[in-house]
């Protein structure tokens, strides 16, 4: 029994990143209306970014995810005015076409800047972990998480409690009805864009002190990314979190029954019964 226990609690802690991560994807999605499959090469950038502040400013990896935040939002934002703004009204084989493009062309200069070499941090409380009765809580994990869940805050309030956040959620329900009402929906577009890809960059910076990053990182995040927002509903920021808690948890026991290797495997399951049981996911809307 506490083996199921500290399994689903390093679930919880893990899932709660993985909702940060997953949920620029989802707002991409929401307010866009695209699909970017080089999403998660932003999470690659938000590492590199969280190693450089550690390497060469000597910053905590949790402190250098901000400036990788800030590294991706002006990253996407600059991305999204030069390629991504021809190609909203575009059938959806050039919308795919374009950020597989982006995926590619990020990987390779990743890999051409800094090499095939994998780079890690050390941090003080990197191996410490917390024991509380039978359960141990990593301090890696728990801060990661702690961080997640503050972001996340932040995001709810900056979509529910500001002009701009009205005006991203305006645009997301009815773009035409948005300029009626004087929204420059270009730069709206920009910004949400920006910040979906600055989310998961910094989603890359907390992992870093338990990941390990190379220019393939962003690969290994991939359809985990997909599940959780297949799980959640497209478009749907809180959904993308929830997904993110039970992708966790899933990938947490499945190692009890089965290989760690295979655990991929379950997500491909998981992803693949969600779309075609549950195509709206758990808050998401049906079509009508």
């Amino acid at each position: 029994m506490s083996a199921l226990i500290q399994t689903l609690v390093d679930g919880v802690l893990i899932g709660g990143v993985y909702g940060v991560i997953a949920v620029g994807l989802s707002l991409v999605f929401g307010v866009l209306k695209i699909v970017n499959f080089a999403q998660a090469e932003f999470l690659m950038i938000g590492m590199y970014a969280g190693w450089f502040a550690w390497a060469h400013l000597g910053l905590d990896p949790i402190v250098g995810a901000f400036l990788a935040l800030l590294i991706g939002f002006a990253l996407g934002a600059l991305c999204q005015r030069l390629f991504v703004q021809h190609i909203l009204n575009a059938p959806a084989v050039a919308q795919i076409f374009l950020t597989v493009g982006l995926l590619t062309v990020l990987e390779n200069g990743a890999l051409l800047l800094f090499g095939s070499d994998f780079r890690t941090v050390r941090t003080p409380y990197q191996t410490i972990a917390l024991e509380l009765g039978p359960i141990f809580l990593s301090v890696p994990y728990l801060v990661a998480f702690v961080a997640a869940v503050a972001m996340s805050v932040l995001l709810f309030l900056l979509l529910n409690r500001t002009w701009l956040g009205r005006a991203i959620r305006a645009t997301s329900q009815d773009r035409d009805a948005a300029c009626l009402f004087g929204i420059d929906t270009r730069l709206i577009y920009t910004i949400a864009f920006g910040l979906g890809t600055g989310l998961t960059a910094f989603g890359g910076g907390i992992i870093l002190s338990y990941a390990a990053v190379s220019p393939t990182a962003g690969a290994q995040f991939v359809v985990l990314m997909f599940t959780v927002v297949v799980l959640g509903g497209l478009g749907s920021v809180m959904g993308a979190l929830v997904g993110g808690v039970i992708v966790g948890v899933i990938q947490s026991v499945s190692t009890l029954f089965m290989p760690i290797q295979l655990q991929n495997l379950v997500l491909f399951i998981v992803f693949i019964t969600a779309l075609a049981f549950w195509p709206q996911g758990l808050l998401g809307r049906a079509a009508r």
